[in-house]
């Protein structure tokens, strides 16, 4: 009898106990509350993979959503003029991918403190991209003005010894020149003086005078070929290794890709430079490629991370950054999520957890 009365307390115990702990675990489950966010596919930013979302902003998202308990659903916009437009509609509480923060939009819009560092970065062709041209190349640098000039230059040095060597030679009995008048005779002195100057003189004036001359001209003409030649070395290096296009003082009447809406599109007119409006970034590595722009002028992440995966061998990064930017998170005017947002960030920089999301993206590999 006793037993079976313990048996009978000890069973209603464990009852009690575990209907507390359910009781408990429901009151301290607060709701999930469901938080829209509007972003867009920018690898490293965003990424699209089967469907799913990935890369930094929306791991960053996923954080802030489990420390404040928001249920995230994403919509893709399919540029930033798009995501602005979600945010400024109010149609969703919040926009994250590579939003630039900048005096303009916020004078519209509410930011979260800076998420990510950024600037813009200058992309062109690599050395080994696709559609090169060897003809088209050669035929660039041999009409450049590098070239042209050196051509002039070339050219004046070879009138004015010819003329001296066919009025002294014109007389001599065995002279290079055969006759006394002037045409045909400053042919054979024009022949003469092209001769010596980028090769070897195949014969020598008669005149004292004129061979003194031909003498200083065979060094001259050492000199100028040696000089040519650097110099058209070095400007088929440039041409080469950057498309002529070395930091943002290059673009200057450059077609440069950029993204319709974006800081960059602003800043490479600041530059004098004819953009080039395409809506998403892919378009703009096509045209690249494909040689239908010069340059590509973006946020530095976002080529950074191109040119060391789908874009390596074909692309390159010229200059350092320029036009300091931050990435922002972007609300509508007077959230009272931002604050929230921002409490969450300086949580995630002083736990950790930003340092790791940063460094499975941006770390050197």
């Amino acid at each position: 009898m006793f037993r079976r009365y313990v048996s009978i307390v000890f069973g209603i115990l464990v009852v009690a106990i575990i209907g507390a702990t359910e009781v408990s675990a429901q009151e301290n489950a607060a709701p999930l509350r469901d938080v829209k966010v509007v972003t867009r596919v920018l690898p490293p930013m965003v990424i699209e993979r089967e469907n799913a979302l990935t890369g930094f902003s929306v791991d960053l998202m996923n954080e802030i959503a489990t420390l404040l308990k928001l249920k995230v659903s994403y919509t893709v916009a399919p540029d930033v003029r798009a995501l602005l437009e979600e945010v400024r509609s109010r149609r969703v509480e919040l926009g994250i991918a590579a939003v630039s923060i900048t005096a303009a939009r916020e004078a519209e819009f509410d930011f979260s403190q800076p998420m990510l560092n950024a600037g813009l970065q200058i992309m062109t062709r690599g050395q080994t991209a696709a559609g090169s041209n060897p003809l088209g190349d050669m035929l660039r640098l041999l009409l450049s003005w590098t070239s042209l000039a050196w051509l002039g230059i070339g050219a004046l040095l070879i009138l004015i010894p010819a003329h001296i060597v066919w009025f002294l030679e014109r007389r001599h009995p065995e002279g290079i020149v055969p006759t006394t008048k002037y045409i045909p005779g400053i042919f054979y002195a024009l022949y003469w003086a092209a001769g010596t100057l980028v090769t070897q003189a195949e014969s020598a004036p008669k005149h004292a005078f004129a061979r003194v001359l031909a003498v200083l001209w065979m060094f001259t003409g050492v000199v100028f070929v040696a000089l040519y030649t650097a110099q058209l070395t070095a400007t088929l290096t440039v041409q080469q290794i950057a498309g002529g296009i070395n930091g943002p003082e290059d673009l200057a009447g450059k077609r440069v890709a950029v993204t319709a809406g974006s800081t960059a599109a602003a800043a490479v007119r600041d530059l004098q430079a004819q953009a080039v409006e395409v809506r998403q970034i892919s378009e703009a590595y096509d045209a690249l490629e494909n040689r239908r722009v010069d340059a590509i002028v973006f946020d530095a992440p976002v080529l950074m991370y191109y040119a060391a995966n789908e874009g390596k061998g074909r692309v390159q990064l010229v200059g350092a950054p320029f036009r300091k930017e931050d990435y922002g998170i972007i609300f509508p005017r007077g959230s009272a999520l931002r604050s929230e947002v921002n409490v969450a960030l300086l949580r995630m920089r002083e736990d950790g957890s930003y340092q790791r999301i940063y460094d499975r993206w941006f770390a050197s590999r």
